[in-house]
């Protein structure tokens, strides 16, 4: 009875994979539709990890996945009876999963059902408003620190990439938080020597090495971690938030031109400005323009079949 079954769920798979082979060979374009879908179901595998990453749920779902193998690997090798209490556990275990995500599920339902469906997956649209929340960070870690006079380099990459720089330092893949940028910049700690590289809304390394900048119109009194920031905003567009160890006063040096002294209020203008308000806009112009673009393209194609109608008709 088990074997008949077995045979017979083996046989269904491979007539569906003849079915499938023979219509990319009647038709081509059915294998765009093959890839298509195989990507889908690819992705929605990536959003569902990454949502369930690091929650209680991680542990449960490398325990169903396991399942699922051993019951593959037991059909595949004939193990009738181990592949049918598998199979069972497997059955019964839909009914399981529903109980015990039902929180989980009923948060994504929720969420799928709100007009939020790209955080859904992850696709947060609003990239500007978590960015303010990193400057935000950034400026409050600055503040202590320059309260307690704590040596800091902290660089914010903008559009131009300085992987070869961020390759310098120890990865670390964390998220922003005031919090650990105080903690990296501690005296006498193994990071603390060295720059801190915030890249894609991520602290992407601590202790990278910046190219000192060489100019000789810099002012002399200034020492290595100033020069390094003005380097490095010479050699990118990046934007770096020095704080002075000797005086606990916090610059930032962008464009190769250091502005010395900025308070509290004048470093989140600054950061903001550059960062968030400049940047996502020129995105935001540059997209209407090609939409705009497009538009008068469209419109004037338009036009000039109605006025071949025209001219036929007469």
């Amino acid at each position: 009875m088990v074997g008949s079954i077995n045979s017979s769920g083996t046989s269904s798979y491979s007539e569906s994979l003849l079915d499938v082979l023979r219509s990319v060979s009647e038709n081509p374009l059915n294998l765009v539709t093959i890839i298509l879908d195989a990507v889908i179901v690819l992705f929605l595998l990536y959003c569902f990890v990454r949502i369930v990453k690091g929650s209680r749920a991680w542990q449960l779902i490398k325990g169903i996945a396991f399942l699922i193998i051993a019951t593959w690997i037991s059909r595949l090798l004939n193990l009738y009876i181990l592949n049918s209490i598998l199979t069972g556990i497997m059955n019964w275990g839909v009914i399981a999963i529903i109980v015990i995500f039902q929180p989980e599920l009923r948060r994504a339902l929720e969420q799928l059902g709100t007009n939020k469906f790209t955080r859904f997956f992850g696709l947060n649209s609003d990239i500007a408003t978590k960015t303010k929340e990193d400057i935000y960070k950034v400026v409050i870690a600055a503040t202590e620190l320059a309260k307690s006079k704590t040596g800091a380099l902290i660089v914010i990459e903008r559009d131009i990439n300085i992987q070869d720089i961020i390759s310098t330092g120890v990865p670390m893949n964390s998220e922003v938080s005031p919090q650990l940028l105080v903690n990296i910049f501690v005296p006498k700690t193994p990071l603390h020597d060295g720059a801190v590289i915030i890249s894609n809304n991520k602290i992407a390394a601590a202790a990278c090495v910046l190219p000192l900048a060489d100019d000789p119109d810099i002012a002399k009194e200034l020492g290595t971690r100033h020069r390094a920031a003005i380097g490095v905003s010479k050699e990118s567009d990046s934007i770096v938030v020095v704080v002075s160890e000797e005086t606990g006063k916090i610059s930032v040096a962008k464009d190769g031109t250091l502005i010395a002294d900025v308070r509290e209020d004048v470093l989140k203008k600054i950061l903001i400005s550059n960062i968030v308000t400049k940047r996502f806009t020129e995105k935001t112009l540059e997209n209407k323009s090609k939409f705009s673009k497009l538009k008068q393209r469209l419109v004037k194609e338009k036009e000039k079949e109605e006025i071949k109608e025209k001219y036929e008709d007469n």
